[in-house]
């Protein structure tokens, strides 16, 4: 019975694990779209800004990691990827009308991506700090990647609350592995907890403090 209980929590770690990465996929490639679209890009362009976002954080963290990129083992993401762009085109009008969705799609991206950095770090063995640096990693690059392709400075670079969010929602999964939440409740409590942050963040105009020259 231990050992049908086990292979049971492992297949529903896997599939909740899965469907973070799918779902994230789709957010995050949704928001490089939109501000693709918001700089005329074409459709090729949209789609590639949307790839760059949805895998360029994945890629970098697999490949500090030591194993294959996620989206070169399954041709799934890809399809996530061209599914958002559909979404995107064919809801154009109604998107239009609401304010900040790319913020919105941005930060369930950033939320979902961490989680999957820090489950996939610990899988490999690393010690939590370096899973919460890869959480941030996961989280945050792919964005840095799209802002480069939109010839602006990186979000992260900025006053708002971006990879800090990542980074203290990171801690927060440490905390509640360490109390033995199990880690299917820890991952939604993440999520909400990273979410929270971000939309606080922007409501409330939190920042952190800015750097000054010594001029």
């Amino acid at each position: 019975m231990e050992t049908e209980q086990w292979y049971q929590d492992i297949a529903l770690y896997e599939m909740v694990k899965a469907a973070i990465e799918y779902v994230g996929t789709f957010a995050f490639a949704i928001s490089g779209i939109r501000q693709a679209a918001a700089c005329r890009f074409d459709w090729f362009g949209g789609f590639v800004c949307g790839m760059a976002v949805a895998i360029g954080g994945g890629t970098l963290r697999d490949l500090l990691l030591g194993c294959t990129p996620f989206w070169m083992l399954s041709s799934s993401y890809l399809l996530c990827a061209a599914l958002a762009q559909v979404f995107v085109i064919v809801f154009a009008r109604w998107l239009k009308h609401l304010d900040n969705t790319w913020f919105v799609f941005d930060t369930l991206g950033l939320a979902l991506f961490t989680i999957a950095g820090l489950q996939k770090t610990l899988d490999f063995g690393h010690e939590m700090w370096v899973a919460i640096i890869m959480g941030c990693i996961t989280g945050s690059a792919g964005g840095v990647i799209r802002d480069i392709f939109l010839s602006r400075r990186p979000l992260i670079f900025q006053k708002e609350i971006y990879a800090m969010a990542s980074i203290l929602g990171g801690i927060l999964y440490w905390a509640l592995l360490s109390c033995h939440v199990h880690v299917g409740f820890a991952s939604i409590i993440t999520f909400f907890v990273i979410c929270l942050i971000r939309f606080l963040a922007m409501r409330y105009h939190i920042s952190l403090p800015r750097l000054h020259s010594e001029e």
